[in-house]
């Protein structure tokens, strides 16, 4: 799939220079230097850390994406993201994926047990209600599709998803959980997200059903 506002292939290295941005401020700055002193000195259930972890996010995955669209793509970054066209289809399939979502859960797993421990500023804000917003504009709303500017779907697909994951491979080593499971979880996650934007054409699709299943991951089953 080819975003109908981009008529002509674009330079590859300012997407490299993009790309290599991203993992050096995710990768080192947030997860080796920010994240820990935010974990020592503000502790990780606070307001305050839950906005410092918003703030860096919005810098670090969605600005530059729109200043890229913006001033070197020079197309609309709204338009590009697929945002405005068929957002009620979006919002409904991602609804209704949510749905089949926590009544799988609910049936593997029986009742959620609420726990206040999993409900703290961070995991109802930025890792529930936004994480869909942070991770899918820069995945599958520009980096799949400017890879499906040289490349094929399924091609684009399992680059851009390989690329998800590496951006929660720093993250995991660090707090000792790189596992199979995690990189299996995630590719496939990734690739799923994909296919359900090609083929609803919105992106608020793969922003609602990512956002309500970490919120029924993380927030309710704590799984």
């Amino acid at each position: 799939m080819s975003c109908p506002v981009v008529a002509t292939r674009k330079a590859l290295t300012p997407f490299i220079a993009y790309l290599a941005f991203f993992y050096i401020a995710w990768g080192w700055i947030w997860v080796h230097i920010i994240y820990p002193w935010a974990i020592r000195e503000i502790g990780s259930a606070t307001l305050s850390y839950a906005l410092i972890n918003i703030a860096f996010r919005t810098l670090v995955w969605v600005v530059p994406v729109f200043v890229y669209l913006r001033y070197i793509d020079r197309v609309p970054p709204l338009e590009y993201l697929q945002l405005t066209r068929n957002w009620k289809r979006g919002l409904l399939v991602g609804l209704v994926i949510a749905a089949v979502d926590f009544l799988g859960t609910l049936a593997r797993l029986g009742p959620p047990d609420w726990h206040a421990l999993y409900i703290t500023w961070n995991s109802i804000l930025s890792t529930s209600i936004l994480i869909g917003v942070f991770e899918e504009i820069p995945f599958r709303g520009f980096i799949l599709q400017k890879l499906q500017e040289r490349l094929d779907f399924w091609s684009a697909n399992v680059i851009s998803s390989l690329l998800f994951v590496g951006a929660h491979l720093p993250g995991w080593i660090m707090l000792d959980q790189l596992r199979a499971y995690n990189v299996i979880f995630i590719f496939m996650f990734g690739a799923i997200a994909a296919v359900l934007f090609r083929y609803t054409k919105s992106l608020w699709t793969t922003i609602v059903a990512h956002s309500l299943n970490d919120s029924i991951a993380n927030v309710i089953f704590h799984i």
